[in-house]
């Protein structure tokens, strides 16, 4: 049973257990179920909002008999809303824990992100690095909390595996409709990211020092099935190679120009709160401030490591940015972030 089956990494999770050998039959559980088309249409769809009353029914049903949970379901968006995002992640995380023990599912798979860690210097850092997340932001406040909850279940219940994974930011063509609303709309222009991916850019203001890294999401998908399959606990770190931001500029065939990070932070701040923008200080101090992570427990555990490097998900995301590449589902569409930032629809 997959919670958030329809979104960034549902995506890469169902093309990979569509790949895998095993014989699955896949339960997935989202707000709105997407229309049948791959990857979507080997899934037994239910409607449930985690964070509704209703949910624990729901929840009941589709864990009778299941071999394994994964909970993806996530809600990023409105950051201004903090009761809401806290009703659908950390209480929605509860009643999805709860059912699985009521159930007694025995293999629980929790999707984290390196934002839940403590900011670093300049090493990467492994599983065992404090997860108390960026300071001031709500994302990663946000993570360290469910991860305590999770922490708190597998404790009261040691018979059950427990796996939680920490990719960096989750890239794919089919998710870039979302992140233009969840981080760009309403202020910039969609041709200003076509000039930028063909070139025309010359050069690029971005963090001083900046160093970041990205993985695909079908790679993030392989590393569930693999847990999956070895019934692996614990966290797992998920990334590709590290790109400074000379090598961003480069995806772009552009120059880097450093821009002191309190100075870029001060102007998102300052549209954000115009609402030109939905990218929030706190989001951009996830972008900047998460440390590098190293990926050596997934690559010897599991035997995973990522077909696609970050420069590769660069330019993939860039593209699909640049031309406003439709999400396969509801939960990967720009009108779906625009309406929960209160942004009006496209037309």
């Amino acid at each position: 049973m997959i919670t958030g089956a329809s979104g960034n990494v549902g995506a890469g999770v169902l093309r990979a257990l569509a790949a895998d050998d095993g014989d699955h039959r896949v339960v997935g559980i989202c707000r709105r179920p997407p229309d049948q088309v791959p990857p979507f249409d080997k899934v037994a769809w239910h409607a449930c909002d985690l964070g509704e009353e209703n949910a624990r029914d729901v929840l009941d049903e589709v864990m009778t008999g299941a071999d394994a949970v994964v909970h993806l379901a996530w809600m990023f968006q409105p950051i201004r809303q903090g009761q809401r995002l806290h009703r659908t992640n950390h209480k929605g995380t509860a009643a999805v824990l709860e059912a699985a023990r009521r159930a007694g599912v025995p293999h629980v798979v929790h999707a984290s992100s390196i934002g839940v860690y403590a900011p670093a210097g300049q090493q990467p850092v492994d599983e065992s690095w404090p997860a108390t997340g960026v300071p001031g932001s709500v994302y990663g406040a946000g993570k360290a909390e469910v991860e305590a909850v999770l922490n708190r279940f597998a404790e009261d219940n040691p018979g059950t595996a427990v796996a939680v994974i920490r990719p960096t930011l989750v890239a794919q063509s089919a998710a870039s409709a979302s992140f233009l609303a969840l981080f760009f709309d309403p202020l910039v222009p969609q041709w200003l990211i076509r000039l930028v991916r063909d070139g025309r850019i010359p050069l690029l203001p971005l963090p001083a020092g900046m160093r970041v890294q990205l993985v695909h999401a079908d790679d993030v998908g392989d590393a569930v099935v693999r847990i999956l399959h070895r019934r692996a606990t614990g966290a797992f770190n998920l990334a590709a190679d590290t790109l400074t931001a000379a090598d961003l500029a480069g995806v772009a065939c552009a120059r880097a120009v450093p821009v002191p990070a309190t100075a870029m932070r001060t102007g998102v701040g300052l549209l954000w709160r115009l609402g030109a923008i939905g990218m929030s200080p706190g989001w951009f101090d996830v972008g900047t401030r998460s440390p590098l992570v190293d990926t050596s427990r997934a690559r010897t555990e599991l035997g995973w490591s990522p077909r696609l490097d970050s420069a590769g998900c660069a330019r993939e995301q860039l593209a699909g940015l640049a031309e406003g590449t439709p999400g396969p589902s509801r939960a990967l569409s720009r009108d779906r972030f625009r309406e929960d930032l209160g942004i009006p629809r496209l037309t």
